[in-house]
């Protein structure tokens, strides 16, 4: 017979305040580089996983058709897909797990960097569903919030403070992408670029081995080829230069086309009430769009390999197209309305209910945008640009103008292909892409819901110490409250007692009425004929009223415009609770400041 539960447990708690007593041994920086390692392994497992998942739906389901006919089970897949996923999140998560990176920034931002556990593994399951049924998102952001997620959790397990699980919430995001594409920089980078972890060597050598940790698993796992194996045989032509340079500003445009689609599709969908209504308008039109152009099926990498290879007939595989391969305006036609229709079909997909990111469909976009623009000028005007070059820069530019993040870009593309020769045409690409994008729209996708509704604080470094301030915590209450039947006469015994220079002036039912300051006392204290005059006669409204709810940062600015340094709390029925000031607000600023940058 088993041990009686109660028994497990108590076994389990002791070997648990072993575990802790046995880090107490290690110093601060010890520890976070073996969490590091335990982060970076667990997160390179469920990237393992994830990607067998994906590969197993594919084989199932898709790997039978002819490739010469179109499939009418595109136009069903990924409906199915998404009611899966839907019905995972609604009725077993019970929580929202869509767009990964931004639920990351949000943890970081207002949630003291904790993720709730089930995300270590409900972003895979529903992920999968959505994508390996065709959903037309990426992987990235799920198992990048999976990451995050097992960096979160394990610092809390280990009763870290928020600096440092922060800092293996950030391990374990870097160490998620990382595994993905192969690319430890690209984790690395991707973390400081992105979501904005400062630069210190206390986190960066941390950074670096959980990058490094999951991507060697990864390495073990599945070998050590690169994501794309290309031979790239063209490196950077001077004389391409013009062109690089378009492209730049070519990728910037489409940058912002993808990031203003996919929020106006995804405030269509927000607008449908019904879930019933969402499956049915998500599927028809993502099940259309595939059934027209395969290429949109899934993540889209097998198509991104043909279309590098220069192998355009592969796309048009299982599509109504298939026999007009050849003529050559067709193809033009075909790759730029897949090209238009990818960012569709991806914000169709999550409006819908699916879960999944953009990080692939921008690399999608990028290398049509590149091959495209070859395409049609070797077609029209008899150049001989090659295609793989260009079509790995547009897949940086895209990125670059799309997530505000040219560094993680050209190093993503770099490692991905082994491309170190295109850095000079990367960087010019990304660098022009990113320029004209931050120009048209300043927020990437990732934080651009949240930038609106004032709930971004990672790329902000006074409002993220500022979200750590709490309003109660910082209160003042030991005001002396008065009526209106208070006289002057009354104030002035009080005065000689207490040691505030300003009284709230309180309803019979506690509500805030107005405020007594002494300055305003003074003319009439040394007169003793007017001390039966009541208190009113000196009150006055406060300048501005504080409640008991509000950020810290929203005070600081009710204080900038009413010029005062103490002002009154209440709550929404204007009931009095006490005062704050602004002096106390700066000096826990301070305090705070320092907790969060010390070493």
């Amino acid at each position: 017979m088993g041990l009686p539960r109660s028994r497990w447990k108590y076994r389990v708690a002791i070997a648990y305040r072993y575990l802790i007593l046995a880090t107490k041994r290690l110093t601060d920086k010890q520890l976070m580089i073996v969490l590091a390692i335990v982060t970076g392994l667990v997160a390179g497992f469920a990237t393992f996983l994830f990607e067998r998942t994906l590969a197993l739906f594919r084989e199932v389901l898709t790997s039978w058709f002819a490739v010469d006919t179109a499939s009418v089970f595109y136009l069903f897949y990924p409906v199915i897909g998404i009611i899966l996923a839907t019905l995972f999140v609604k009725y077993v998560v019970r929580d929202n797990i869509s767009e990964g990176v931004t639920r990351v920034l949000y943890a970081m931002s207002k949630r003291g960097s904790r993720i709730k556990p089930h995300n270590c593994y409900s972003s895979i399951i529903a992920s999968s569903a959505t994508i390996g049924f065709g959903g037309s998102v990426g992987p990235e952001a799920p198992i990048v919030l999976t990451g995050a997620a097992v960096g979160s959790n394990i610092g809390r397990f280990m009763r870290l403070n928020y600096k440092n699980i922060t800092l293996l919430l950030s391990c374990g995001a870097a160490a998620a992408l990382a595994a993905v594409f192969k690319a430890p920089i690209t984790g690395v980078v991707f973390v400081l670029e992105i979501l904005k972890l400062d630069i210190t060597i206390s986190s960066i050598i941390p950074l670096l081995i959980s990058a490094v940790t999951a991507t060697s698993l990864m390495f073990f796992l599945t070998g050590f080829e690169p994501v794309f194996n290309l031979d790239i045989k063209h490196v950077f032509v001077l004389g391409h230069l013009p062109f690089y340079v378009g492209l730049g500003l070519l990728c910037g445009l489409m940058s912002y086309y993808f990031t203003r689609i996919n929020a106006w599709i995804g405030l269509q969908f927000s607008k449908i009430r019904s879930t019933a209504r969402k499956w049915i308008a998500g599927g028809v039109l993502i099940g259309v769009l595939i059934f027209l152009f395969p290429p949109l099926y899934g993540e889209g990498y097998e198509s991104l390999v043909d279309l590098m290879h220069g192998n355009v007939d592969a796309l048009f595989n299982n599509s109504l197209f298939f026999r007009y391969r050849t003529i050559g305006w067709v193809v033009m036609l075909y790759l730029i309305a897949t090209l238009f229709f990818k960012v569709v079909a991806m914000a169709a997909t999550n409006g819908a209910g699916g879960v999944g990111g953009s990080f692939a469909p921008s690399l999608f976009v990028g290398a049509f945008t590149g091959a495209t623009s070859v395409y049609i000028l070797n077609y029209f005007f008899g150049l001989e640009l090659p295609i793989i070059p260009f079509t790995l820069v547009g897949m940086a530019g895209v990125m670059s103008g799309v997530m505000n993040a040219p560094l993680t870009s050209i190093f993503l593309i770099a490692e991905l292909t082994n491309g170190y020769a295109l850095f000079v045409p990367l960087m010019l690409v990304s660098a022009l892409s990113f320029a004209l994008g931050y120009y048209l729209e300043p927020n990437s996708i990732y934080t651009k819901k949240l930038a609106q509704s004032g709930e971004l604080l990672t790329h902000n470094k006074d409002r993220s110490v500022l979200v750590f301030l709490d309003l109660p915590a910082l209160m003042e209450t030991d005001f002396h409250k008065i009526s209106l039947n208070t006289t002057l006469g009354d104030l002035v015994r009080l005065i000689s007692t207490i040691h505030r220079n300003i009284f709230p002036v309180v309803g019979h039912d506690g509500t805030l009425l107005g405020v007594v300051q002494l300055d305003d006392l003074r003319s009439d204290m040394f007169a003793p004929d007017k001390y039966d005059t009541t208190i009113d006669a000196y009150m006055i409204p406060p300048p501005d009223l504080i409640y008991q709810n509000e950020q810290i940062s929203s005070v600081l600015n009710a204080f900038e415009e009413s010029k005062a340094w103490m002002l009154p709390v209440v709550t929404k029925e204007k009931k009095y609770l006490g005062f704050i000031s602004k002096s106390r607000i700066l000096a826990a600023y301070r305090q705070q400041l320092l907790v969060l940058t010390e070493e």
